[in-house]
Parts: C-alpha cells; structure tokens; sequence
C-alpha cells in the first residue's frame, strides 16, 4: 500500500476530514482529523469509495467538504475499515 507521505495531491477537506490522493490515483487516503483515524483506499476498496463519494456530490450538492466526508465515514463504514487497518499495523 503506499506511505501516507506519497499522498501530496490534496482532493478536498475541511475542519475535521480530509481527503488525498496519489499522483497516479490508484491509492487515496481519508482521514479523520478529530478522531487522527486515517483509511487507506486502494483496488476495490477504492472504486467502492469513488462510487459513494460521486454519489454523495449528486446527492448533498449542498454539502460542504466535511458534511460530505463524515457521510460517507459514517453511512461507509470507513471507521470500522480504519480500526482494522490500525490493528494490521
């Protein structure tokens, strides 16, 4: 899995979350400031996050950057998916 350092290409964020992507966007990283929880996407994991997130976009238009991140933690399952990767380490 690449390092968190190779994910320089900021995507969007605010306050609480924030989202990366690699230079070639094959891996993305989302993460949650508040709670200093990061998920690591790649292969599956990520084509199932980049469907959600376009969703959410069509969906909340409204939405700022984290009421738009924190649906997808929490509706996703992102928090479980960091937990276990925590675990793995």
């Amino acid at each position: 899995m690449a390092d968190i350092e190779e994910l320089s290409n900021f995507v969007e964020g605010g306050e609480e979350y924030e989202l990366r992507s690699s230079d070639d966007g094959k891996a993305y990283t989302l993460r949650f400031k508040t709670e200093n929880q990061i998920v690591s996407l790649q292969g599956e994991d990520l084509e199932a996050f980049l469907k959600e997130y376009s969703l959410i976009k069509v969906q909340y238009p409204q939405y700022g950057s984290d009421q738009r991140l924190a649906q997808i933690w929490d509706q996703g399952g992102y928090s479980w998916l960091a937990a276990g990767q925590e675990e793995a380490e």
